[in-house]
C-alpha cells in the first residue's frame, strides 16, 4: 500500500480536488485524473488519464479570475466523462469479467462529451438565471411595486437561492443520489486527510469533516450570492435586455466566485473568514452523508493513484485496470 501526505506529493500548493461519481470517486490533479468505481463484483476499477497541459500549464488559463473559467470547463468536461465511465462499470453484467487494462470507452469523447456539457451548461443557466429574473418581474408587477428596483433583485435573488437549495434537498430523496452524496462525503474526507498530512487508510481518513471550503457546492452557492451583488448595480432594464445581462456577466460572476473560494480556502484559520464561508459548509450538509469503509477504500483508492501521476513516478496511462481491494484496506 502506498500512503499520500503532503511531503511526499507534488508540490502543495495546487488544489487537488474531485467529484463524487456512481459508485466511486474522481480525483483530479495537475497532471493526471483517476476514478475509482466499486464494481458489481466488489472490485475497484480505476481508469486513469493525463490532463490537458494547455489548461493547467498554460499562463493566461492561470490567471487570476480567467482560471476559474477554465477550470470550471475543464472540469465540467472532466466530471460528466468520469460519470459516463463509472456507469458502465457500475451497471456491468454479473457474468461480464471486469476490464482488466482495457481502455474506457470513447463514446462520450469528442462531440458527444462537450454537446452534452453544452446541454448541461445551458439547462443550468435557464433554471438559475433567466428563470429568476422572469418571475421576479412577474412578482414585481403582479404587486405593482416595479418601480422598487432593489426589491426586483432581491425577489430574484431569493428565488435563485431557493431554486438551488429546493434543488440539491429534492434529488437528495433518491436512493442513488443519497448513494452519490456518500461517495462525495468520501471524497472531501480523503482530501481533508490529505491536506492534514496523516496516512491515507480507511480509519484515519473516517475521522475528517465531511465539509470542504472548496467544495463545488460552496461554489455555486458562492456565486448566487455574488449575482445578488453584481446585479444591484445595473439600472433598471426591460426583461429580455434583464436577461440577457443575467448571461453576460455569468463569467464574471463565476472568476470571481472561483477567486473567492481560492482565498477562503487558503485563510481557514481567519476568524473572519470562517465566519462568512459558514454558508457554503452549511449548505454542502445536504449533498454529503458519511460513507463507510468500503466508500473511503474507494475514494483513497482514486486518490492515491492520481498522485503516482502526480509525482512523476510513471507515465499517465489512459486505461482502466482492475484493482483488488481488501477489506479495510486499499491495494494500490
Amino acid at each position: 500500500m502506498s500512503n499520500s501526505t503532503p511531503s511526499q506529493a507534488a508540490p502543495k500548493q495546487f488544489n487537488y480536488g474531485g467529484q463524487a461519481v456512481i459508485e466511486g470517486v474522481m480525483m483530479r490533479g495537475s497532471r493526471a485524473l483517476a476514478v475509482a468505481v466499486r464494481d458489481p463484483h466488489g472490485n475497484i476499477v480505476v481508469h486513469t488519464e493525463p490532463l490537458n497541459a494547455k489548461i493547467y500549464g498554460n499562463r493566461v488559463a492561470r490567471m487570476p479570475f480567467v482560471r476559474g473559467l477554465t477550470m470550471l470547463w475543464d472540469a465540467l468536461g472532466l466530471g460528466i466523462k468520469s460519470l459516463m465511465f463509472s456507469a458502465e462499470v457500475a451497471i456491468e453484467e454479473e457474468d461480464a469479467s471486469p476490464g482488466d487494462g482495457k481502455e474506457a470507452s470513447k463514446v462520450f469523447e469528442g462531440p458527444m462529451q462537450w454537446g452534452t456539457v453544452l446541454f448541461s451548461l445551458t439547462f443550468a443557466i435557464l433554471l438559475f438565471f433567466v428563470f429568476p429574473t422572469f418571475v421576479a418581474r412577474l412578482a414585481v408587477n403582479l404587486l405593482h411595486i416595479s418601480q422598487y428596483h432593489i426589491l426586483e433583485n432581491l425577489i430574484e435573488g431569493l428565488v435563485r437561492l431557493g431554486l438551488l437549495v429546493g434543488y440539491i434537498w429534492g434529488i437528495a430523496f433518491m436512493p442513488d443520489i443519497k448513494r452519490l452524496y456518500r461517495y462525495h462525503g468520501a471524497e472531501h474526507k480523503t482530501i481533508n486527510a490529505y491536506e492534514a498530512g496523516v496516512e491515507l487508510t480507511p480509519a484515519s481518513v473516517a475521522r475528517f469533516p465531511l465539509e470542504h471550503p472548496r467544495c463545488g457546492t460552496a461554489f455555486l452557492l458562492t456565486v448566487v450570492v455574488i449575482s445578488i451583488l453584481i446585479y444591484s448595480f445595473l439600472p433598471p432594464m426591460g426583461l429580455a435586455l434583464r436577461m440577457v445581462s443575467r448571461i453576460v456577466l455569468l463569467p464574471v460572476i463565476a472568476g470571481v466566485a472561483y477567486e473567492f473560494l481560492r482565498y477562503s480556502a487558503a485563510h481557514q484559520d481567519n476568524a473572519f473568514i470562517r465566519l462568512i464561508t459558514k454558508p457554503n459548509l452549511a449548505l454542502q450538509h445536504l449533498t454529503t452523508a458519511e460513507p463507510d469503509e468500503s466508500m473511503l477504500a474507494v475514494a483513497i483508492t482514486a486518490f492515491e493513484r492520481m498522485m503516482v501521476y502526480e509525482q512523476g513516478q510513471e507515465t499517465v496511462p489512459d486505461t482502466a485496470v482492475l484493482v483488488e481491494a481488501p477489506a479495510g484496506g486499499v491495494v494500490t
